[in-house]
């Protein structure tokens, strides 16, 4: 195969103007990883001789290159038989907002999951947590001690601030740790990192959430949450997440808000993830929450306050609130038993969980609700293979 070809196709098609964001994208991924290195070997010696070229984006776990629609079609066209071309995608952020609230201490979701009788037993100390999402408020009080520095990559080169309030939302309710005046998340001594793959209006592509999960892999995240869902299938996303699955990293995905009885978005779709679908004060599921067997855990997912921007609180309702108190959960576990593999950990959320309740107050089929303390005990008695 004759990767310079490709590369110095890359070359001359690249425009130095163009906007990283283009929506004209696709993801081209290599079938024997070799060629993959030597491509992004022969493109940094063909990019030495042009000062205006910025880097490409590319993931080396995924072996992945992000290029123009218009390069692929003749790429995909001469080199068929040695890489595969996808559209990259576009993903939405999907919850339904509420009111602006005072700082709520321990939210109702908190402790109906029984997190605070966990606290005793471990609060998920130096767990490492990926939030691929909108970003992070650093100055809220609730979240500064419990964030590191992650990874832009909507303006790459920045911090990962926030600018639309959902991935600060979702931190808060993983990680907050302030019990004078703030609020305390379902793993307050954990650490968030937070990825920044959505801009401010809460979208992002498929190329960046691939992008993040190889960052994730080789920083040694143990638990990425995946706020988010689309529709399309992605072979690069399967690829990714296989690969940080076999790595150990634990995916913790939402179901998606759709209120679909027999399916769910992708990556929760997918067997290497943990699929969370949300529950109301009285432990059923809302309206607007995916269900059925492609659901893996419930968790409180209707009308959560948790941090905002600017230091204020939110109320947001979605399976991306029910998905943060799974994330903080495992984080419980992790800290006192770190070896444990994601298959085992999926496994003992469903067998710890709490029956649901249907609308007329019966016992509900459709799986169960994390029982945080529940499931911290009986993963404790478990010996890491």
């Amino acid at each position: 195969m004759n990767y310079t070809r490709i590369m110095q196709s890359l070359l001359l098609k690249t425009d130095p103007l163009q906007h990283v964001r283009e929506e004209n994208r696709r993801i081209l991924t290599f079938h024997d990883p070799k060629v993959y290195f030597d491509c992004i070997q022969g493109w940094q010696e063909l990019s030495k001789s042009a000062l205006h070229m910025q880097n490409i984006n590319y993931s080396s776990l995924a072996h992945s290159i992000i290029a123009s629609s218009s390069l692929t079609a003749q790429l995909e066209s001469e080199f068929k038989h040695d890489i595969t071309v996808e559209e990259d995608h576009r993903v939405h952020i999907r919850a339904v907002p509420g009111g602006i609230s005072s700082g709520p201490g321990i939210p109702w979701g908190i402790k109906q999951i029984k997190a605070p009788q966990a606290w005793s037993i471990s609060t998920g100390h130096r767990v490492k947590i990926a939030v691929i999402d909108t970003g992070l408020d650093y100055s809220h009080p609730d979240l500064q001690h419990s964030t590191a520095r992650g990874i832009n990559l909507v303006h790459r080169g920045l911090p990962p601030y926030d600018d639309n309030g959902h991935g600060t939302h979702i931190s808060g309710t993983i990680a907050a740790a302030n019990s004078v005046r703030g609020m305390i998340g379902v793993a307050p001594r954990s650490t968030v990192y937070p990825i920044k793959a959505f801009d401010h209006n809460g979208s992002a592509f498929v190329s960046d959430i691939v992008m993040g999960i190889d960052w994730c892999v080789n920083t040694g995240i143990n638990i990425i949450n995946m706020s988010f869902g689309m529709q399309n299938r992605s072979r690069a996303l399967l690829d990714i997440v296989t690969k940080a699955y076999q790595a150990g990293v634990i995916i913790v995905a939402s179901s998606g808000n759709d209120g679909k009885r027999r399916s769910v978005d992708y990556p929760a779709r997918y067997t290497q993830t943990i699929s969370v679908g949300a529950t109301d004060r009285n432990r059923r599921i809302p309206p607007f929450s995916n269900r059925g067997p492609y659901v893996d855990i419930y968790a409180p997912g209707d009308k959560i306050i948790s941090a905002w921007l600017h230091g204020k609180y939110h109320e947001m309702s979605g399976t991306s609130m029910a998905t943060s108190h799974i994330s903080g959960t495992i984080a419980l576990l992790l800290a006192q038993s770190p070896g444990l593999k994601p298959a085992v950990i999926k496994s003992l959320l469903r067998r710890t969980s709490m029956p649901l309740r249907t609308r007329k107050g019966r016992t509900s089929s459709s799986g169960g609700e994390v029982h945080t303390l529940k499931f911290l005990r009986e993963g404790l008695k478990l010996n890491p293979v």
